[in-house]
């Protein structure tokens, strides 16, 4: 990782601790991702991974608040030089908090009792889940790469990015479905977690190459879409 990883960095900050412990972050959302969708696409018993997904949550939380401190003192130690690479580690580590808390999310779907093991769809959205994990890989990679590639970066995102608009519109599908509200309601709460997702990992990658005032916005100025 070099170390004008974030724009407005002096370069002179040893961040690669901190990009590491991210990384391990991402990939703990990643697992809890993998075992809260597969309890609700296959209907397995939700409380059977349920410890699981919430130590691994408490565990990434965790590792954002000492990590931030970590940052804090940084800050009172080297001054403002480092300020841009301090802004931007905090902005990626709480979208990384945020995935967690999406997957903890899913989870309760699935001990609400909610299943999507006898959907007609179930083939197309075991491929969509199996995709989105697929992403997390991509950006813990790419987050950890030795020198930021924009060019892999925008190609990147700009896949993400097709995934989030194609959950966006299977839940616009959801709200003017005719279907019984108790069939599309769910799939549309659990699409808006999986758009949330996308978002939020697209953000994580963009960390290394955008400059602080354009973090948390689309190319429009439009805020993006990472709640």
């Amino acid at each position: 990782m070099v170390l004008s990883f974030f724009k407005g960095s002096s370069g002179e900050g040893n961040f690669a601790p901190i990009v590491a412990r991210s990384v391990a972050m991402l990939g703990d959302a990643r697992h809890s991702f993998d075992l809260a969708s597969l309890a609700l696409l296959t209907g397995a018993d939700a409380s059977a991974v349920a410890a699981d997904i919430r130590s691994t949550d408490d565990r990434i939380n965790q590792a954002e608040q000492e990590l931030r401190s970590e940052l804090v003192v940084h800050v009172a130690v080297q001054g403002s030089a480092d300020i841009g690479s301090v802004l931007g580690f905090t902005l990626l580590l709480k979208k990384i908090e945020r995935i967690g808390d999406q997957a903890k999310n899913i989870l309760e779907l699935a001990e609400q009792g909610v299943s999507f093991s006898d959907s007609d769809d179930l083939e197309k959205m075991t491929a969509e889940r199996t995709l989105l994990s697929g992403f997390f890989a991509e950006a813990g990679e790419l987050l950890g790469a030795s020198d930021p590639d924009r060019d892999a970066i925008d190609e990147y995102s700009a896949r993400v990015s097709e995934s989030v608009a194609y959950f966006q519109s299977k839940i616009d599908e959801f709200m003017s479905s005719q279907r019984p509200g108790f069939e599309v309601v769910p799939l549309a709460i659990y699409y808006r977690f999986l758009r949330r997702i996308g978002a939020n990992l697209v953000g994580v990658v963009r960390t290394s190459v955008d400059p602080v005032p354009h973090m948390d916005y689309l190319e429009d100025g439009a805020v993006d879409t990472d709640d």
